[in-house]
């Protein structure tokens, strides 16, 4: 995309940061714990709580400093002073969310502390009416033009001053806000690019220019600054893009360099580990973050996901009265209070507390995918879409709400708008075995037989989580006539689940045990066809097909019949097959971190 390259304008105004050196260099973490404090200081200030909370997170990380090496506060400008007055009954008017009233006491003044508190104080009023009109005239679900009107405003002064180079960093960082809520994204990546190049040390910035990349290549066309910060947002971009295993390397990197008492890092590496569906490590990561910083609130809704996911109740429960009794309030909180009324069966419940969610943020991504699969489970179709194209609004590259909405019109019997929205997934996720099957069972439906059979080889070459794409590649290949390529699928897919150590109950190992045993017996195998016709008697659909074919085996045998000598595909079962070992299945967390597109 060369649109997004991004050049930094020479003339560019001094950040309002103190000269550091901000470089990839992690050698000096003294120096890096100095800019921690010094920038969670300068975010607190202009009332950007999310970052200073960051920076504080990560500075508490590394080890402390002694008195002599503190950093004095930044130097007080003429025009600073001037301002303090103003500025001083703003702020507390802006922490209280009195945010048109900050901006009246604001204007005129000449300090970039204060300009930006009085354009940011304007922009959060028109997101909070914005947000206000939403929830009160239109309800969660519909779609509404309800849009910020203070942003045309707004943007037209801050472009005059980002012309006049006027803008330091943090006014930077909220031109490219309001120029993404515009929908003007090119012009907001260059902008977010010249903010993390004039002050790299807000992690707001990054994490807004994180949240406009689409894919790594539009990545590698940005001119970002060579600054340790740049390790963070690689790490977290490669998170968002699924790219998990260059995210682990990266966090990885950032522990061995001195990071490891970081909870953000800890909790970003369970994020990873979800993403991938390696259940078992994301949840031991989890727990240990909770004894780590039992209050945290953020990434626990992701937490109870894999407790539902792993039909946990009584620790999902434990959570859900936990976080209650810390801030019933949090977006989080509700997303976890919804999950545990999910796995319960109460989907109206669930739903209302994924509405309550929305109502507290309207932007909140989990919560519309999750109450988009709760309309699902409640056969609200027409809900569910609208939950899941929000979801997608919010963020393009949620895999879950394409894959949601591929599986809400599969249930319309709308083959063609289903492959579209299983495509998308897909081209998100291409190793998830999942959004390959569901591509699959899409071209079966459209007679698209040999894209089917593409899309199940891969599925299963990529490590087929639900240990079904064998199954469904061989019914194809009976469907085609392909007796040989059929028994192949089958043999493969019964040494597989024979090679599992867990017991879980498969419901297609009687189908591929039927088609082997009448297959060998057309073949005139009769040993081989003896021994899958034994195994078919363990199973009540095929008990009496099973014993038929070895009545006649053995009458055929009998009779003399001579057993063929040529075998058309290759038959080993494991040692551990008997008439009382059932073969079993396992349902293993997917971990492509091993796997080469």
């Amino acid at each position: 995309m060369a649109a997004s390259t991004s050049v930094v304008p020479a003339a560019v105004t001094a950040p309002v940061v103190p000269v550091l050196s901000t470089n990839g260099d992690f050698s000096d973490l003294r120096e890096i714990k100095k800019q921690l404090l010094l920038i969670a200081g300068l975010t607190r200030e202009r009332g950007l709580l999310h970052s200073s909370k960051w920076s504080a997170e990560l500075a508490f990380s590394l080890p402390a400093l002694p008195l002599a090496e503190l950093q004095p506060p930044p130097p007080v400008t003429e025009e600073d002073a001037q301002d303090m007055d103003a500025y001083t009954l703003a702020k507390a008017y802006f922490d209280v969310k009195e945010y048109d009233r900050a901006a009246h006491f604001l204007h005129g003044c000449n300090s970039k502390k204060a300009y930006f508190l009085y354009m940011y104080s304007r922009y959060l009023s028109g997101e909070k009416k914005k947000d206000d009109e939403t929830v009160d005239s239109l309800g969660p679900l519909e779609k509404g033009q309800v849009k910020n009107e203070a942003l045309r405003e707004l943007r037209v002064e801050l472009s005059k001053k980002h012309q006049a180079r006027e803008l330091d960093g943090f006014g930077l960082y909220l031109y490219g806000v309001v120029l993404r809520k515009l929908d003007l994204v090119k012009e907001a990546i260059d902008v977010f690019v010249e903010a993390t190049h004039v002050l790299p040390l807000h992690w707001g910035a990054w994490l807004e220019l994180c949240n406009l990349i689409t894919d790594k290549e539009m990545l590698k066309f940005l001119s970002l600054p060579d600054t340790w910060m740049k390790e963070f947002f690689l790490a977290h971009i490669y998170t968002e893009l699924q790219l998990i295993e260059e995210a682990l390397q990266k966090y990885q990197n950032l522990i061995d360099v001195g990071f490891s008492k970081s909870s953000y890092i800890v909790s970003q590496i369970a994020v990873a580990y979800h993403n991938i569906r390696d259940i078992d490590k994301a949840l031991s990561i989890f727990n240990e973050l909770r004894k780590q910083d039992p209050y945290r609130i953020e990434n626990m809704d992701t937490f109870s996901n894999l407790l539902y996911v792993r039909s946990m109740k009584s620790e999902l429960s434990y959570l859900a009265h936990n976080l209650c009794e810390i801030d019933k309030y949090r977006v989080e909180t509700c997303c976890v209070i919804g999950n545990y009324y999910s796995l319960r069966s109460q989907h109206e419940k669930a739903a209302l507390y994924f509405q309550r969610a929305l109502k507290l943020n309207p932007r909140y991504l989990g919560a519309w995918t999750l109450m988009g699969h709760e309309y699902m489970e409640m056969k609200n179709t027409s809900a569910a879409i609208q939950a899941y194209r929000h979801a997608i609004e919010v963020n393009k590259r949620d895999y879950r709400a394409w894959y949601g909405l591929g599986q809400t019109y599969e249930i319309l019997k709308m083959p063609f708008y289903c492959l579209y929205y299983y495509r998308r997934a897909h081209q998100l996720r291409p190793n998830d075995s999942r959004m390959l099957v569901a591509l699959g069972e899409c071209y079966e439906k459209l007679n698209q037989l040999v894209e089917a059979k593409k899309c199940y080889w891969r599925a299963y070459a990529v490590g087929d989580v639900e240990k079904m794409a064998l199954v469904k590649l061989a019914k194809l290949h009976e469907q085609l006539t392909e007796s040989e390529q059929a028994a192949q699928c089958y043999i493969k897919y019964i040494q597989d689940i024979y090679s599992c150590g867990e017991i879980v109950e498969h419901l297609e190992e009687s189908t591929a045990f039927r088609y082997l045993a009448q297959y060998y017996f057309k073949c005139k195998l009769w040993d081989e066809a003896s021994t899958c016709a034994q195994k078919c008697c363990a199973f009540n659909d095929t008990r009496e097909e099973g014993k038929a074919l070895l009545r006649q085996i053995l009458q055929l045998r009998n009779q003399g019949e001579t057993p063929s000598t040529e075998m058309p595909a290759p038959f080993f079962l494991p040692a551990s097959l008997s008439a009382n070992n059932t073969p079993t299945r396992r349902v293993s967390p997917l971990n492509l971190s091993s796997v080469t597109p």
